[in-house]
């Protein structure tokens, strides 16, 4: 009997035989490394992932993470990058004054606001953010302008605000 013969097993047909000898020729064919498996190599290589690109959307993603995570310079950072990225997106300048403002820095929390709504006039979540700000920095009148221009726009973020105002006038 030949190398590549099978041992015929008492019972077995030589279908069977045939079969049998049939799929170890295509795996010794068509599974790569099979025939020559070296046992010191690992059966799967090692895949290496292309480091994730910077830009404007994984900068503003990181910087939503930190704020969920309430790391106020973390997420300033982020956002800041993210406008670097792109000055047009609105919604970044509103997280950069969110943020900006929770580490009290107010001047630049403002200014961030007011890049966001000269980028989008009717924001509501960037005029409640602006009109919070002015809430902490006791500017109670311009809180109210912003809650005037709000309330048309957002009823449930202006009832947010009022109740803002209302708190810092007790």
């Amino acid at each position: 009997m030949d190398a590549g013969a099978t041992a015929a097993r008492p019972g077995q047909s030589t279908l069977t035989r045939v079969r049998t000898r049939t799929v170890a020729l295509a795996l010794l064919l068509f599974v790569p490394g099979i025939a020559s498996a070296d046992p010191s190599q690992p059966s799967v290589e090692k895949r290496r992932q292309k480091p994730t690109e910077i830009s404007a959307d994984t900068e503003y993603n990181r910087g939503v993470r930190a704020r969920v995570a309430k790391n106020w310079a973390a997420a300033a950072d982020a956002f800041r990058k993210s406008v670097t990225f792109d000055p047009e997106l609105a919604e970044a300048w509103n997280e950069l004054g969110y943020a900006l403002r929770n580490l009290k820095r107010y001047p630049e929390s403002l200014a961030a606001y007011d890049r966001a709504l000269k980028l989008r006039p009717d924001f509501p979540e960037a005029l409640e953010y602006l009109g919070e700000a002015y809430v902490q920095m006791g500017r109670l009148d311009d809180a109210r302008r912003v809650l005037d221009r709000l309330r048309p726009l957002d009823r449930g973020r202006a009832d947010e605000l009022a109740e803002e105002i209302a708190k810092a006038k007790k």
